[in-house]
């Protein structure tokens, strides 16, 4: 199993990243203070910090599968269960996707689920999902 990884994000509102992060996503809330929030993004360590400053912002991006991929961003590998799951939800409760989920490579190794939606502060995130975990870096 891989060791969890620790990220920490800016973000502009804390109320809004509470109800994105904690209510909308499901992930479990960790320690907190009235400028960050550690959350439990399946298995990592994922942190938003406060930045009263900030504006949402819209990320730059790069062209892949003729779709304008959002630079940076973030997300979780999930198997295709986890994916098609957590699909339907963000499409039950209306979430505007950057990039509508799709399957990429399809029939061909590698073959991935993928979506693109923003956080309130417009941090962007994918998430993939796989049939076969073995699959994620074959080319």
């Amino acid at each position: 199993m891989p060791q969890p990884f620790h990220l920490a994000i800016p973000i502009h509102d804390l109320d809004k990243a509470r109800q994105f992060y904690g209510e909308l996503l499901g992930f479990d809330e960790g320690r907190s203070s009235d400028h960050w929030i550690d959350y439990d993004c399946y298995g990592h360590q994922l942190v938003v910090h406060l930045d009263e400053s900030m504006k949402a912002k819209t990320a730059n991006t790069s062209k892949v599968d003729g779709h304008g991929v959002p630079i940076p961003h973030f997300g979780v590998v999930l198997d295709m269960q986890q994916w098609r799951q957590l699909a339907e939800h963000l499409t039950k409760h209306r979430v505007e996707f950057v990039i509508e989920p799709y399957i990429r490579f399809e029939g061909k190794p590698g073959e991935q689920a993928t979506m693109f939606f923003n956080d309130p502060s417009g941090n962007a995130l994918e998430f993939k999902g796989f049939n076969n975990m073995n699959d994620l870096f074959k080319k």
